[in-house]
């Protein structure tokens, strides 16, 4: 057997342009000699497509459109991709099902059997679990397909989250292989625990396993690829974070294993698809604006923007008030400089001095504090947002996952922005990468890695003024947010000081309020802010 798996980058929603794509990669498919091609899950809809779902004029044209495209299948090539479904039974009214072609006519079908509601997932919002799936057959060959999900209850050991274990199902059949089309989003390393279940299943039933997975950005979620057939320690592995077709020959040895980069150079990947697809497939926006302090976090962006989007349409803006250095002005200017990027630079004293005008009668008597920091940070954002609205552009956030953990950043001032490229990567890690991007050559200015971090907000002001060093904050921060652990677990783990432990935790929970107000997180890890972590803002 002669296999194509079509690791494709699809847009939500876009029924007519997915088609489309599924059309050139089956002529590709075909050309390249392939019996049979696989599309991820959901193929023409795109994933997520949410509640998309609930419009019945949507879901009957998903339908039109995936038995019109049929008909332009080339010749004795089946083709096997994602769909909807309508459940005639009991339950939510759709199933996520795989649908087997062959010369226009559908030949099997399978629907999803296991449906997550964690994380980001809410399927069973949805869709209604399939029956016991069976293998589909075709040209005497027996496949055991499956969806996304219907792989993760194989584990040997430990808590299985579901009830049933489609694969053992199917492996009851006695299929020739498995497939599995998927829709799985990246999170860092996430890949060895997909390599794990699938050795698993190599281990226990002796048969190669297919995964076909998405490849792109869809808002905050971003999918890897990694398309792969697995057998054993023979891995034939498509190119993560690109779109590919790799064709697999059963008669032929497939490869000598998996491949992995380190966390860091994964980051960078994934960042660069995700700034790119949201500004590709949203289809309005000419350029993004960056408001460059001359800190890490700006700088960070503003490189990653031009890695994804090419310096023509990044645009930095520095906007120095009474407080900023001299040094974070020349860093700014050099980064853009290293960047080829066009800069902007608006002095806002006059503009703070007329907040400060408006105020004082109202302001008398009272000591400055946050509320005259806030407003810099406000009048920073006002005038990129008008940059973006007068150029048909997006800011991009720059804020930090400990930032926006803490509530360290300001509502309608440096939260600002259409997309937080940053708010899934902890303050250290952003320096890990800044370090990465400027292995090859300094794009990033080196005393924007050294100096003391600082909002600049008043005179001599550091960010260890009002929080601890980032390596411990940070780890304080991984332990409760990624690790869910207690304020007695996290001490134990790290040793530090209880009041110290308590009082992060705190500010974690009391500015919950401020990050479901902050631009969509680009999601790099398991818990980042966003859809995927819902807790409460009026609670104690």
């Amino acid at each position: 057997m002669k296999l194509a798996l079509a690791q494709i980058n699809t847009i939500v929603g876009d029924l007519h342009g997915n088609a489309n794509k599924v059309s050139d990669y089956c002529r590709k498919a075909r050309d390249l000699g392939a019996s049979l091609v696989v599309f991820p899950e959901l193929t023409l809809t795109g994933y997520p497509p949410l509640d998309l779902l609930e419009s019945e004029d949507f879901v009957a044209r998903e339908r039109k459109t995936r038995e019109c495209l049929a008909q332009t299948y080339p010749a004795n090539l089946g083709v096997l991709l994602g769909g909807l479904a309508r459940n005639p039974g009991h339950g939510k009214p759709l199933h996520n099902a795989a649908y087997l072609y062959e010369n226009g006519d559908c030949v099997g079908v399978c629907h999803k059997q296991l449906l997550p509601t964690y994380d980001v997932f809410d399927e069973q919002r949805h869709f209604a679990p399939g029956a016991d799936p069976m293998v589909l057959r075709w040209q005497g060959c027996k496949l055991g397909v499956h969806i996304c999900e219907d792989l993760w209850n194989v584990r040997e050991s430990g808590r299985q989250p579901y009830t049933h274990d489609p694969i053992a199902t199917l492996a009851s059949q006695n299929p020739d292989l498995f497939i599995n089309l998927c829709a799985s989003p990246f999170a860092i390393d996430k890949h060895f625990e997909r390599y794990t279940l699938m050795e698993t299943v190599w281990q226990r039933y002796g048969r190669p396993y297919v995964f076909t997975n998405l490849v792109g950005a869809n808002t905050d979620l971003i999918f890897d690829g990694r398309s792969c057939v697995f057998q054993g320690d023979r891995v034939l592995e498509a190119t993560p974070f690109e779109e590919t077709l790799l064709i697999w020959d059963s008669s032929l040895p497939s490869g000598s294993g998996p491949a992995s980069a380190p966390p860091t150079q994964q980051v960078l990947e994934a960042l660069k698809l995700g700034i790119l697809d949201y500004v590709e497939k949203t289809g309005v926006l000419e350029q993004v604006f960056v408001g460059l302090s001359g800190g890490i976090d700006s700088a960070v962006t503003a490189a990653l923007a031009v890695q994804a989007l090419g310096p023509k349409r990044v645009v930095g803006v520095a906007m120095p008030s009474a407080y900023s250095s001299s040094g974070s002005l020349q860093d700014a200017s050099q980064l853009a400089s290293n960047l080829g990027i066009e800069l902007h630079t608006i002095p806002i004293h006059k503009v703070i001095d007329a907040f400060n005008h408006a105020l004082k009668d109202q302001f008398l008597g009272l000591d400055a504090g946050v509320a005259e920091e806030n407003i810099q940070a406000r009048a920073r954002g006002t005038l990129l947002m008008a940059f973006a609205n007068k150029f048909n552009g997006m800011v991009l956030a720059t804020g930090n996952k400990s930032e926006l953990a803490t509530g360290y950043a300001t509502l309608y001032g440096d939260m600002n922005g259409g997309l937080a490229v940053l708010g899934d990567l902890y303050k250290t890690e952003v320096y890990e990468l800044a370090r990465l991007m400027n292995a090859s050559g300094e794009l990033i200015p080196e005393s924007s890695i050294t100096k003391p971090p600082s909002a600049e907000l008043r005179p001599n002001q550091v960010d260890q003024d009002s929080l601890p060093p980032y390596e411990v904050l940070d780890e304080i921060l991984k332990g409760y947010i990624e690790g869910q652990q207690s304020v007695d677990g996290i001490i134990a783990h790290t040793g530090f000081a209880r009041t110290l432990v308590e009082s992060i935790i705190l500010m974690v929970d009391q500015t919950e309020y401020k990050r479901k107000q902050a631009a969509p997180v680009l999601r790099l890890r398991r818990k980042a802010f966003g859809i995927g972590r819902k807790e409460p803002i009026v609670a104690r």
